[in-house]
């Protein structure tokens, strides 16, 4: 019998590149798109002819993602690039993200959606502060896979003790702030060593690829294990000759399954019904699961509107006016205590207020500094925010499509923060070092 499970495993893997300047991220993309031979013959043409133009020999594969025009004659990533490949394993979209402290945000918006941030670093160099922020940032979007990239091994002579101090160093910090697995490979992106082949000048490695640890890592997850949750995006009421009493809620199921006969709540008014019917591209069907677009019809007719949580009545979500949240500010502007906003939670938006700004987050040491009164671009910090209306939040550690959420100025619909509804990974470390959080991370939703 095949299981929900088989049913809704997945051949794509979403994952980001982080890393300091100058460590090689782009490099590094471009050595897995051409060696996985996922460049396309006019690409590479382009990118050789530009090279050759620069008084350089070989193509620079670093500009096969280095797009903008700032970013080629500055030899830095300064946007998110996006990059879509596949091999006969799996399909991949990649976030290649900036390295410079001033575009951390930008790393946010990659790894939001990532389920594995390869972290480079400069094998010269060993980890430095901004791979202690790049590793705190994946830890706080709560990115299940860690891929440590060290890179230029060349320039080392292929040391196996400079790889080995290396890794253990982040592999220590990254293991404090709670990121559940860590994988080291050394690597020379420039000379192809270890990225999508073997390297033969380091025998002493007995592990995978690059290419080879993206094509096999888990990604799939049991659907059942997840808290079931459908946000409601558009109520479908035809009125027409065939469907005179047709009312159905339209969505897609941001975690879990759904199940004809299955007793619900409405929330954020708490009311209760049962599902009458699923409608799947234009089918019947009796189940239904993450991340499928669905349209669900409820046995009573109550009232049902966009931006409402369909949730089973036995695992139901708190509701709250008052959101404890950690947020990353993303614009220019600043953030005040005082600031009236827009919260966007799923489908749903509201009216809201920043009621106090308790901390900011120094990702230096990872310490809290209180009362900052105010959170500027690439701030990480702890916000109280006070809403017009109810909201059906649930804590980012168990789901981060519905703990999630974003802050926008109403005057004129900027993003101001992301933020992650409940305690951040700092104050759980603070609390209980030493926990075991492997019951935490099996309900991690991604």
């Amino acid at each position: 019998m095949t299981t929900i499970t088989e049913l809704s495993a997945t051949t794509l893997l979403r994952f980001a590149t982080a890393g300091s300047v100058d460590d090689g991220k782009s490099t590094l993309v471009g050595r897995l798109l051409h060696d996985s031979k996922s460049v396309l013959t006019d690409q590479l043409e382009a990118v050789t002819q530009a090279s050759l133009g620069r008084g350089q020999d070989a193509p620079d594969l670093a500009l096969l993602t280095d797009g903008l025009r700032a970013e080629r004659e500055q030899g830095i990533t300064i946007d998110v690039a996006y990059r879509y490949f596949a091999t006969p394993r799996r399909r991949f979209i990649l976030a290649d993200t900036p390295g410079h402290v001033q575009y951390t945000r930008n790393m946010v918006t990659g790894a939001s959606t990532a389920e594995l941030a390869v972290v480079l670093v400069d094998a010269r160099n060993g980890v430095v502060e901004q791979t202690r922020r790049h590793a705190a940032v994946a830890a706080l979007l709560r990115v299940p896979h860690v891929v440590l990239a060290v890179n230029k091994m060349d320039l080392v002579d292929y040391a196996e003790p400079v790889f080995a101090s290396i890794a253990e160093e982040f592999t220590a910090y990254a293991a404090s702030l709670g990121v559940p697995e860590i994988t080291a490979i050394p690597i020379s992106a420039l000379a192809g060593d270890n990225v999508v082949e073997p390297s033969a000048h380091m025998d002493w490695y007995g592990g995978p690829t690059v290419l080879e640890h993206l094509e096999t890592v888990p990604v799939s997850h049991d659907l059942t294990a997840c808290h079931a949750r459908f946000p409601v995006q558009y109520v479908i009421r035809p009125q027409s000759a065939e469907l005179p009493d047709y009312r159905g809620y339209a969505g897609q199921i941001a975690a879990g399954v759904f199940r004809v006969g299955e007793t619900v709540s409405v929330l954020p008014s708490g009311r209760t019904t049962t599902i009458e019917g699923i409608d799947a591209l234009g089918e019947s069907v009796d189940i239904a699961w993450a991340p499928q677009s669905v349209t669900i019809r409820l046995a009573d007719d109550i009232d049902v509107s966009r931006g409402d949580l369909i949730a089973p009545a036995s695992d139901t979500p708190a509701t709250t006016q008052d959101v404890e949240a950690t947020v990353c500010h993303v614009a220019d502007q600043p953030l005040t205590v005082g600031q009236r906003v827009l919260l966007k939670h799923t489908t749903r938006t509201v009216k809201a207020i920043v009621k106090d700004i308790p901390s900011r987050l120094t990702l230096d040491d990872l310490s809290q500094h209180p009362a900052p009164g105010q959170l500027v671009a690439n701030d990480i910090g702890r916000v109280v925010v006070r809403t017009a209306e109810p909201l059906a939040l649930d804590a980012y550690a168990d789901s981060r499509r519905t703990g999630s959420f974003l802050l926008i100025d109403p005057a004129d619909g900027t993003t101001l923060s992301a933020g992650m509804a409940g305690a951040s990974f700092a104050a759980v470390t603070e609390a209980a070092p030493d926990a075991d959080t492997s019951a935490e991370d099996a309900e991690w939703d991604f």
